[in-house]
């Protein structure tokens, strides 16, 4: 277990009693899939976040060890691998699809682990449940392997499924318990970067053709210039930052959703800004995990931690770890780079998918 992960865990491993998961879904047309993909921790979100996901539950599977604990896993000699069972909606989302996400969260040429965690723990593997999931799973293996990705083989394997046993509670969406934990622990694994290098040109291509990118894409510098003022020219594209308590949105108290001044793309939420006594607008997170984009900022002869829109790229403000509970963040955001959009004008502007943060 790697001293990220310690720091980590200390704040929440208290005792927890725990047993295999029951299956509440049966009966219901539900299908279920199980991978192994290193740190189950970054593993829920990116198919909890997926249309037709039901359910994404960590745990442990593929070992000898009834019940295992957490510290017993991690030892390596339980034979277990962290790994995710995510129930799913066949007639909404495809076991090939949950396939295609999942190659892309892993290096399924490491041998040893995932990025920072090494041991068998961590080893990546597909569970397959039927014969039907099997073969999905081997044609998807062999086409990544002779797609030129990796200049390496693959060596993640394809295991029939075996009893879960659903991981303590304080793991179960780490994400949103501790947004920041999970974040850092993201970055200094090395896992995003290794994901950046090798789908960029791939992710690149989707954003370009899907819905929100075409309905979120950046402007060109003429077209910025026409449409921002001074200020929120400086502000989103060159850095700047606006005064505080002299600033549009810093008090504003009304209900509603914070979008980025360029792009339209919403951000932030009314229902997680409160006054954190800067002058600027605060916020504990923003409305979805991929709404903002975090960035080394070492300007200043300080390293902070700079937030930008995801589409358009708008420098936005920066983020610092002395929010308040339960996420423990601060967004401090420039209201140059805002635009607010009252509650009662959500539907009309298009944002109507958002008047449940108000119900």
């Amino acid at each position: 277990m790697n001293i990220i992960r310690i720091l980590l865990i200390s704040a929440f491993a208290l005792p927890v009693f725990f047993t295999m998961q029951p299956g509440p879904y049966a009966d219901t047309g539900y299908a279920e899939a199980t991978f192994a993909g290193g740190c189950f921790w970054c593993m829920e979100y990116p198919f909890e976040k997926l249309d037709g996901v039901i359910d994404v539950v960590s745990g442990y599977t593929g070992g000898h060890k009834a019940n295992p604990s957490y510290r017993q896993v991690t030892s390596g000699r339980t034979g277990h691998y962290e790994a995710v069972k995510i129930t799913y909606d066949p007639e909404k989302i495809t076991y090939s699809e949950l396939l295609d996400v999942f190659w892309r969260q892993i290096d399924p040429t490491d041998a040893g682990g995932q990025f920072v965690d090494k041991g068998s723990q961590y080893l990546t593997a597909i569970f397959y449940h039927d014969e039907e999931q099997k073969r999905s799973a081997e044609k998807s293996k062999a086409e990544l392997d002779s797609s030129g990705k990796y200049d390496k083989p693959i060596v993640t394997k394809i295991k029939k499924v075996s009893t879960f046993y659903r991981a303590e509670e304080y793991h179960q969406d780490y994400y949103k318990k501790s947004a920041a934990g999970y974040k850092n622990y993201r970055f200094f694994s090395g896992r995003d970067q290794f994901l950046d290098t090798v789908w960029s040109d791939e992710i690149e291509s989707e954003i370009e053709q899907n819905e929100q990118g075409e309905k979120y894409k950046k402007m060109s510098q003429k077209e910025l210039k026409k449409k921002l003022s001074p200020l929120q020219y400086e502000v989103t594209q060159k850095g700047g930052t606006e005064r505080p308590f002299q600033n549009e949105y810093w008090n504003n108290k009304a209900e509603g959703i914070y979008v980025d001044i360029v792009s339209g793309e919403p951000l932030f939420s009314s229902t997680e800004k409160y006054d954190s006594g800067t002058g600027w607008p605060s916020f504990t997170k923003s409305i979805n995990l991929e709404g903002v984009v975090e960035k080394q900022d070492k300007s200043y002869s300080m390293v902070r931690t700079e937030v930008r829109s995801n589409y358009a790229d708008s420098h936005l403000g920066h983020m610092f770890p002395d929010g308040p509970e339960p996420s423990g963040l601060r967004y401090c955001i420039n209201s140059a780079a805002l635009r607010f959009i009252p509650k009662e004008d959500l539907e009309d502007e298009g944002y109507d998918e958002y008047l449940k943060l108000f119900r």
